[in-house]
């Protein structure tokens, strides 16, 4: 086990950025090695190129007041001083005849550069020269100045002990950049891991819940702006999955409920009739009763169907300008027998015509829904009423019942398929009505809202987009039927 995850460690995303981590540290610190080493290069040379040209400026003033044998004492002192292996002195003629100079034993291999001397007959001051000699093993920085009339001096210095120190810098630094290279991936592996474990509780509690734990939710701690969004989002669809998944068992729980009464009551009936039925009237009405079951399994069938082509977009709309005040006076024309026998009023504050844009079958069945729900629920010597008005823009349809209400707690659900506001179901219906209105209202790009006071009745509200009209909006002619 700990095998494969050590095999495994080069292809996780901490790895990766600790990678990254060392690799961007790594290349910023030779960068940093690169400058340093050129400023310290350029710092050494620089101090060695003044020593040279303050030793220009020391023989030309000792040739000017104490002549050529001050100046060739004052070479051999300071060759000696220095050290004859790490400095020489001469002073030549124009052509490049040497009159004195220190001792040069050690630099036998050091010529007169007759390019130096044609720079300096042509205006240059001093010329400088560095010379890489693979048999010395190091380099020499000469400089050639003119101290007097016809009088070129040639200097030579031993860079030993600045290349002896830069090569000391390149080991001490490159060390010290392979240690800061180790240190850099272990604090990139630290900054990574602990960058990255919301994502790792996040993926804990991915795997726990593909295990059953659906309770399971990501702690909200302080990790950054980022990594909390992430927990907040995902604990969010955590509880949305899981809020689905209950409504999907309730649904189901449902769909049982109101397909095994009808089953059982057709299979009931037909037992009955087999055991005891001895006539052909019993037999008629076992069919009678048998289609009228079947007519309400399909209707429930075709209804949970068309909910869900329109909240998928596939439904079929003929869409047309439809008369939304016409259609809601039939189904008023149509629900008044059923109110009548109630002891129900219903009426209808509509305009002499309003046009929106739709399918006037799916219109015709959403207002039949509402009304259905208004006068079912509503008791006797209650009122209905309808009503249509609207702007250029949307028409909107109120129904208005004195009915029983609905509590605040439903009211947040009854637009949910299958849910019921009763939980005994003594009242008809499988919780449909509303969700296909919903859903009708939606594909004609409206909208459908309820208000409702228990006890004292309920209204329900649809806007629904219409083309714009030159014909304005009357709302006469109101019927009490």
């Amino acid at each position: 086990m700990y095998l494969r995850k050590l095999l495994s460690l080069p292809r996780t995303l901490a790895f990766r950025l600790a990678l990254w981590y060392a690799l961007i540290f790594t290349i910023s610190s030779f960068v940093a090695f690169l400058v340093f080493h050129l400023v310290i290069s350029s710092a050494l040379r620089d101090r060695t190129d003044q020593e040279l040209l303050t030793e220009v400026t020391e023989l030309s003033s000792h040739l000017a007041l104490k002549g050529l044998d001050a100046v060739e004492l004052d070479i051999v002192q300071d060759a000696e001083s220095t050290g004859v292996t790490r400095m020489f002195l001469r002073v030549l003629t124009p052509g490049g005849e040497e009159l004195v100079s220190s001792n040069m034993s050690s630099w036998t291999d050091i010529l007169v550069s007759d390019n130096a001397l044609k720079r300096l007959m042509s205006g240059s001051n001093n010329v400088f020269d560095t010379l890489n000699n693979p048999r010395r093993g190091h380099s020499v920085r000469i400089l050639y100045g003119i101290i007097g009339p016809d009088r070129i001096v040639q200097i030579g210095k031993s860079l030993e002990d600045d290349e002896r120190f830069m090569m000391a810098f390149r080991e001490r630094f490159l060390m010290l950049m392979a240690g800061l290279m180790v240190l850099g991936g272990l604090i990139g592996w630290f900054m990574a891991r602990r960058a990255l474990s919301g994502i790792e509780e996040v993926s804990r509690t991915a795997e726990d819940i593909s295990k059953g734990s659906i309770e399971s939710r990501v702690s909200l701690k302080a990790r950054g702006a980022e990594l909390e969004r992430l927990v907040t989002t995902f604990n969010t669809m955590l509880d949305r999955i899981h809020s689905l998944m209950c409504g999907m068992r309730e649904m189901t729980d449902n769909i049982a409920h109101d397909l095994k009464s009808p089953v059982t009551r057709i299979r009931g009936i037909a037992e009955m009739t087999l055991t005891s039925g001895n006539s052909l009237d019993e037999y008629h009405s076992m069919a009678a009763n048998t289609i009228e079951e079947c007519d309400r399994l399909l209707t429930m069938i075709d209804t949970m169907l068309d909910i869900s082509e329109l909240e998928a977009g596939a439904g079929n709309l003929a869409m047309d300008e439809v008369d939304i005040a016409r259609v809601v006076e039939d189904a008023c024309e149509l629900f008044q027998p059923l109110a009548e026998d109630k002891g129900l009023t219903i009426i209808a504050e509509l305009p002499t015509n309003c046009w929106v844009y739709g399918d006037v079958q799916r219109l015709q069945r959403m207002v039949a829904n509402l009304l259905d729900n208004a006068v079912k629920y509503t008791p006797t010597e209650g009122t209905v009423t309808v009503s249509v008005n609207g702007d250029e823009d949307q028409v909107f349809l109120s129904v208005n019942d004195t009915g029983i209400g609905i509590s605040e707690e439903d009211l947040a659900n009854i637009f949910e398929r299958f849910y019921r506001c009763d939980p005994s179901r003594s009242e008809t219906g499988v919780g449909l009505g509303l969700s296909l209105v919903m859903a009708i209202a939606h594909s004609h790009g409206g909208d459908v809202g309820a208000s409702s006071y228990p006890g004292k009745g309920s209204i329900f509200t649809i806007s629904l987009p219409r083309k714009p009209i030159s014909q304005p909006v009357f709302c006469s002619n109101i019927t009490k039927w």
